[in-house]
């Protein structure tokens, strides 16, 4: 026996109707077109009747007069949920069309999880080292059993036993090498531009002018050509080699080729390695011979030297062990770009957000390993006494 008996002011046909019995259930008609664009009553109107209407212990729907429907039947109902969480009260949507009781139970399926951004902001500083440390260990492990496969993949190589296209190590070697100079070439020289400005500021104070040939030719060969060429190639190829390699791992690519008993090591990895270190010294030749006509621009255009007298002092300058340094960074770079793409792409996620994840710490990795192996070629070199 209903106590009460009423019908929300709703426009039209689209309207609500309570019931509510002694036995504390409030019995809900819903009534029309419940679609978007439909002038419809509000959730405000469910929880106004319960707040006048006494304490309800239950809420049930009846929806023989209901037409059609969409979201906005389901958003309704959603908000009704939520408000009988948190008020205990019971929802029983049996008297739902079956879409609407399904679409209903999928949105309660995974409910938000309360408090995540407040345990992770309470957590203790010691498991949150030891966490990140043992993060470290893994991360290290797996970094040194790749390197160590590559080296096997490496030696395969050498002896003619590499399973690997030639066709795309002749594409790998386009990209790595043709397509690069436009983007090295502008960097190359605007660093010249900047070592002979650099340079000519504190030489103009003692009338040493000419030696800004030494400064550009000595810094660029040396070192500076090929810690240029290795950065630029580590934000461009490497971490071009680690989205590829990370797209194959979502697609599922790479357990294709492991599935055929091809070695992902031997046909992924193995051509970009060989292309970038093929590349690289051939760049950083190229950086330097740019990087010496920037220091050139400013030495002829801004201290008023004398072309012959600039590139007599320039050859002076150089060595052949100087150049070869140079040259042992460039390929120790192409090695460490190639690797860091590589691992990182091969330990992508499977998800679009992974692979960009990915290509990012390939790029931190690449650069990372180039400033470290130039401190330590430094150093040997200064021991050696070269």
């Amino acid at each position: 026996m209903n106590v009460n008996n009423r019908t929300t002011p709703g426009p039209s046909e689209n309207s609500l109707n309570f019931s509510q019995s002694p036995d504390g259930t409030l019995l809900i008609q819903i009534r029309g077109d419940w679609k978007l664009g439909n002038p419809l009553p509000s959730a405000d109107e469910v929880e106004r009747e319960l707040t006048a209407g006494g304490r309800a212990q239950r809420i049930r729907f009846e929806a023989s007069e209901l037409k059609d429907w969409d979201s906005a039947l389901l958003t309704f109902l959603i908000k009704i949920k939520e408000y009988c969480s948190r008020n205990q009260i019971l929802l029983e949507p049996e008297g739902l069309p079956e879409g609407a009781r399904r679409l209903l139970r999928l949105a309660s399926v995974v409910p938000e999880r309360k408090g995540v951004s407040k345990e992770i902001k309470t957590e203790s500083f010691l498991p949150f080292m030891g966490g990140k440390a043992i993060a470290f260990f893994r991360s290290a492990t797996k970094m040194i059993a790749f390197i160590g496969e590559a080296t096997i993949a490496l030696s395969k190589f050498f002896v003619g036993k590499a399973t690997f296209r030639r066709s795309d190590l002749l594409l790998l070697l386009q990209e790595c090498g043709a397509q690069a100079l436009p983007v090295v070439s502008l960097i190359s020289v605007l660093l010249g531009l900047i070592l002979g400005f650099v340079g000519a500021i504190e030489l103009k104070l003692f009338g040493a002018q000419l030696f800004v040939a030494d400064v550009v030719a000595i810094g660029m060969v040396r070192v500076m050509g090929a810690i240029m060429t290795g950065i630029i190639m580590a934000g461009r190829t490497g971490a071009a080699f680690a989205a590829q390699l990370g797209t194959m791992e979502v697609n599922e690519e790479i357990d294709a080729l492991k599935t055929l008993g091809i070695s992902p090591m031997e046909f992924l990895v193995l051509p970009r390695m060989i292309a970038l270190v093929i590349m690289m010294p051939l760049l950083c030749v190229y950086s330097d011979l740019l990087g010496i006509l920037g220091g050139l621009i400013v030495g002829v255009g801004m201290l008023d030297l004398g072309l012959t007298e600039y590139l007599n002092r320039t050859r002076e300058a150089l060595s052949l062990t100087t150049f070869g340094i140079g040259i042992l960074h460039s390929a120790v770079f192409g090695v460490l770009v190639a690797l860091s793409g590589c691992l990182r792409g091969m330990q992508s996620g499977r998800s679009a957000s992974a692979v960009g994840y990915a290509a990012t710490s390939a790029v931190v990795t690449g650069i990372v390993a180039i400033i470290v192996a130039t401190a330590v070629i430094t150093y040997v070199c200064q021991v050696l006494g070269i």
